[in-house]
């Protein structure tokens, strides 16, 4: 038998995965376990490099303000965060002080120590911290997950971390958690930073107490903090919600209310331009659109299951068709609608509404239909998470047989539609069942063949693939797609689904060649996901200077001087003929505050007119970097503006003669 630190003299391996579990470096392993290492820089590293920072805040917490409780600090995508209960808000000051004081922590180098514990044991000795307790009450309970530190999810076993002094081999602080953990504190390093802090509802139920979280992030070296905290301010000036208000695209005015968003007339010509093409591509790719409610009566939901599974991210009922007599009695009971959450149980009944034969699959049903979640306040986050949405859904029924050939259809297409909006970077999930039979409906026969006609989906196109056991709907496998945008984050988009489920509950079936029933299996397919978090994404991606197709106002011509207007006019007109959109500057202001109001409004192509070419038939192009072309004739400038927005061409600098 020896531990983790006996067996890996790298020193940059801080834990080590045991037979598929991640484990301390202090844990003990004998011979016949498989031991990996795990590294600082690996995604698991990360997690407890981050996991670790954030025991040491909440540490540094409870020295300063020791009748502050704790609530869970888990790490999370680039950082960590820990929910606090303190008698008062923190403060800027607040966090210089606590930063500080970890600063402290992880130089003393204090060892992480693993316990197991009884419950009555963990009971007693957090008696102080209330949000604890309420987790070991959830242990072993259907309430689990990452919010439940220290409770082993489907087990018993509670585990407490001591925080010990090497010198003295005193506790200097403990925590209810599961762990893994750094061996020790100095680990740490430098490469860390408080960042902010915010009000969150306990469990992020708005039931529950607002609780104080502080939010940091932390990294091997100081390094690659400076180079996140550098991409973190090229994010803040991408900000969607902060282009949104520059550009004049979109608002969510209170009026409304929270998380339901307007679109200006700039913003709606650019949602309409990647609705259409979106649109045009996929009757092209053998899809029909239809059109659906927004409401639909309870039942509809009660069947495919929503109000069941769903009744908490849906809005409320509304109570329609009750009669009452002149006295305010009730003499016919009225019946509950709901807005929809999704468009898929309605896209079924379409399937339903007649017999439907093996000649009419795969059947391709696509729909830019908006439906509506009932999101926390907190939760919501300009036009990526909304209250009411529009969900590009396509929903496709085709036989067993088909499954693979048309699931390998629409990842093609998905990635070659994304491509035609500049996105470029792409890799795959593939979400599997796990060993745990009780969470999953179908037979493994079903399974089998369905996760392999995906996986083998995937393979074929050539992308990195990660496959994830046990992260699959309980009734079919999914592939998920995943992109990264011009600062190399990612953001999950596309998804193919597929659902034997529905199916079954709707009884849908089709007559077979050999003349029997038999029953479809549905992809659920969104490829946007949802049009306003695709715009979003779009819009930080591009940073507001969109290709020449899609921004609002593709083309503006800009007179030397008020003599030269009426020939840019006479440009212009030729230009919208050929559905270009261009407008010609008319205002007072003089020609270089013109230049900086239309290259700050990030319009891809000024037309800019003197003498020099009016008299020879030509113009000069200004480009959003500020270089120029000069002297082009107006026919050749025309083909290239309409060639550009044809090509869907990234314009930012100039042509090349």
């Amino acid at each position: 038998m020896a531990d983790g630190f006996s067996l890996f003299t790298d020193r940059s391996v801080v834990a080590m995965r045991v037979n598929g579990e991640l484990r301390d470096l202090a844990a003990d392993v004998t011979t016949s376990d498989t031991v990996e290492p795990v590294t600082i820089d690996s995604p698991d590293g990360l997690n407890i490099l981050r996991h670790s920072a954030a025991h040491v805040l909440a540490q540094a917490v409870q020295r300063l303000n020791p009748e502050a409780t704790l609530g869970i600090g888990p790490p999370i995508v680039d950082g960590f965060y820990y929910d606090f209960d303190p008698a008062q808000p923190f403060t800027p000051e607040d966090l210089k002080a606590i930063s500080s004081e970890m600063q402290k922590i992880v130089k003393q180098g204090q060892r992480f120590v693993r316990r197991v514990v009884t419950e009555e044991q963990a009971r007693a000795e957090l008696a102080g911290e209330p949000y604890k307790l309420e987790l070991i009450g959830l242990k072993g309970g259907a309430d689990q997950g990452k919010e439940n530190e220290g409770v082993e999810v489907g087990g018993a076993e509670l585990t407490i971390y001591d925080n010990v002094d090497p010198k003295t081999g005193e506790v200097q602080w403990k925590d209810l958690c599961r762990g893994p953990h750094l061996p020790s504190t100095r680990l740490i390093g430098n490469g860390w930073a408080l960042t902010r802090a915010a009000g969150a509802y306990w469990r992020g139920s708005e039931k529950n107490p607002m609780l104080q979280r502080i939010y940091g992030t932390a990294w091997p070296t100081k390094d690659e903090l400076r180079e996140y905290q550098t991409r973190l301010e090229e994010a803040a000036k991408r900000d969607h919600r902060k282009l949104g208000v520059e550009l004049d695209l979109f608002s969510f005015p209170e009026e409304i209310g929270s998380g339901l968003s307007v679109w200006h007339p700039k913003g709606s010509i650019i949602r309409g331009e990647m609705e259409q093409h979106a649109r045009k591509r996929h009757i092209e790719g053998g899809y029909t659109y239809v059109y659906t409610p927004h409401i639909s009566k309870d039942e509809l939901f009660l069947r495919s299951n929503h109000l069941v599974t769903y009744r908490e991210g849906m809005f409320p009922p509304i109570r329609m068709d009750e009669v009452l007599d002149d006295d305010g009695h009730v003499v016919k009971q009225g019946q509950d609608y709901y807005l929809k959450p999704m468009n898929c149980p309605m896209h079924i009944l379409i399937y339903k509404e007649r017999a439907r034969s093996y000649r009419e699959l795969p059947m391709r049903l696509a729909e830019n239909g908006t439906v509506y979640r009932n999101e926390l306040s907190g939760a919501l986050h300009g036009l990526t998470r909304v209250r009411g949405f529009t969900q590009d859904d396509s929903h496709l029924f085709v036989t067993s047989e088909q499954l693979e050939s048309e699931a390998t259809r629409v990842l093609e297409f998905v990635i070659s539609m994304l491509r035609d909006f500049g996105l470029e970077d792409f890799e795959l999930e593939l979400s599997m069942r796990d060993d745990e039979k009780s969470k999953w409906i179908g037979s493994d026969e079903f399974w089998d063949y369905s996760t392999n006609a995906l996986r083998n989906v995937a393979r074929a196109s050539g992308l990195k693939l990660t496959e994830i056991p046990g992260e699959a709907a309980f009734y079919g496998p999914k592939i998920d797609l995943k992109t990264r945008d011009a600062l190399g984050r990612t953001w999950q988009l596309s998804t193919v689904q597929v659902d034997p489920n529905l199916p079954e509950r709707f009884d849908l079936e089709y007559t077979g060649a050999d003349g029997e029933k038999h029953r479809p299996i549905m992809i659920h397919r969104a490829l946007f996901g949802s049009i306003e978090r695709f715009f979003a994404i779009l819009l930080e991606h591009y940073a507001g200077a969109f290709p020449v197709w899609l921004s609002p106002v593709q083309v503006v011509g800009i007179p030397v001087a008020e003599q030269y207007g009426e020939y840019l006019d006479g440009i212009v007109a030729e230009l919208r003929t050929r559905g270009v959109r261009a407008e010609v500057d008319h205002s007072d202001d003089r020609m270089p505050k013109k230049i900086r109001t239309h290259t700050k409004a990030k319009v891809p192509l000024q037309l800019i007119a003197g003498e020099e070419d009016r008299s020879s038939g030509a113009v000069s192009f200004r480009f959003r970097d500020g270089t120029q072309l000069n002297g082009v004739p107006v026919p050749e400038a025309i083909e290239r503006i309409a060639r550009a927005i044809e090509t869907r061409e990234q314009v930012n600098t100039a042509w090349e003669r």
